[in-house]
């Protein structure tokens, strides 16, 4: 549905500092053209009656690899489209499309696939670019990424990828490898966020790996180093060096198991809700029932099996990704970590969009930004969810529209 201008009132209007109560928001266009503490009258506009719920920014999720039965490395566009229509529905207006460990030619054909879809996307979330996850790891610290994939940097390799298109906006690669703080330096000269991720890092590693690029520490605690000892010497691990380096962002898979409560209340109380992103990590089960799946490609992708709301190796040895909607990511961080809502929804919006430098347009209801809105109750159940100023999903229990 398309309207010339939107009008939503009576309403909670979440700010990333505060939440103003009776406000409206004002929406011309594919633009946020004013948000205020009172009334606005407005004519020849669809007009909604938030009834006292809360009017957020969209959900921007910054690490996801599937839902509603697709991969982004299914190698066809449909998936693309698939994953992108299934998450907006629970209030993620903006993702960033992740890969997963694989060989060249599969991760060229993603970005190809890619670039088709961004174009085609009209009924799902937004895409900010694509996300390379791997194939750059420390093997110990797989996880349930495939070991055929796990390798060192190859300048030629990645070179070549990133000839091939502008589309990457992150790549995340255990820095301690051989080649990967030139690796680093060469993605920030691309302005391409390198992220620490599947790493045995420890401290004195990852200060010099902050230092030729790698700000940011993808999925914080998963398959990632912690305390160690050496030789009877004990060393911080990656975990530590986040925690220390005070200006290090982290995203943390907030779906309550991947990380039990006491943790995301450590992660909140050290680096806050302007340093911590909320991601789903969500992969193909995502939106589906419970039981078998695939991790990665559905055609030689991994075997996993979905249980107790998270996606495990069939040995039950790890969790090979969530199953988790941005809804729930922030239900979870106010009902399990006692965090305020309005700093949950700042680290599902304003912190991502900082992080991935697009606050500019994304991540705040504020007039000028992208007309990306929702609305939802108390308990985070998404209403109406509008992106770019187009109301792409109301659920049956939403409010009714009346236009005046």
């Amino acid at each position: 549905m398309e309207f010339r201008k939107i009008k939503i009132f009576n309403g909670r209007i979440i700010t990333p500092y505060r939440i103003i109560p009776g406000g409206t928001v004002l929406i011309e266009g594919n633009r946020i053209l004013a948000v205020s503490e009172d009334d606005i009258p407005v004519q020849d506009a669809l007009e909604i009656d938030a009834r006292g719920q809360y009017i957020s920014p969209g959900f921007i999720d910054i690490h996801v690899h599937g839902g509603g039965d697709s991969d982004f490395m299914d190698g066809d566009v449909a998936s693309f489209l698939t994953v992108a229509e299934t998450h907006m529905r629970y209030g993620t207006t903006s993702m960033v499309p992740t890969t997963l460990s694989s060989d060249t030619a599969s991760l060229l054909n993603a970005v190809e696939l890619y670039e088709q879809a961004h174009l085609r996307n009209t009924k799902g979330a937004a895409f900010l670019g694509i996300h390379l996850e791997g194939p750059y790891f420390a093997m110990n610290q797989r996880g349930a990424q495939d070991p055929r994939y796990i390798r060192n940097p190859d300048p030629d390799e990645y070179k070549a990828v990133l000839a091939a298109t502008n589309s990457v906006v992150r790549w995340s690669a255990a820095p301690e490898l051989p080649g990967s703080l030139e690796f680093g330096r060469y993605l920030q000269s691309r302005r391409i966020l390198p992220a620490v991720a599947h790493t045995d890092a420890i401290y004195e590693e990852m200060l010099e790996a902050f230092e030729c690029g790698y700000t940011h520490a993808t999925h914080l605690y998963s398959a990632m180093s912690g305390v160690t000892r050496r030789n009877a010497f004990r060393y911080a691990g990656a975990v530590e060096s986040a925690f220390l380096m005070d200006e290090m962002t982290v995203e943390i898979i907030a779906d309550g198991i991947h990380l039990p409560p006491p943790l995301l209340k450590l992660v909140y109380k050290i680096k806050g809700a302007d340093k911590t992103a909320l991601i789903t990590d969500a992969m193909r089960a995502a939106g589906m029932p419970e039981g078998e799946s695939i991790l990665g490609a559905k055609n030689n992708g991994l075997k996993v099996i979905v249980e107790d709301n998270v996606a495990k190796l069939p040995d039950r040895s790890s969790f090979a990704g969530s199953v988790a909607t941005t809804d729930q990511l922030v239900r979870n961080m106010v009902k399990l970590a006692d965090v305020p809502l309005a700093d949950a929804v700042r680290m599902m919006t304003s912190t991502p969009a900082a992080i991935m430098k697009v606050a500019d347009r994304k991540g705040a209801l504020m007039a000028g930004r992208d007309a990306d809105v929702l609305i939802f109750d108390e308990d985070i159940r998404i209403h109406t969810v509008i992106c770019g100023g187009r109301i792409m999903h109301q659920a049956k229990h939403a409010l009714d529209l009346a236009v005046l």
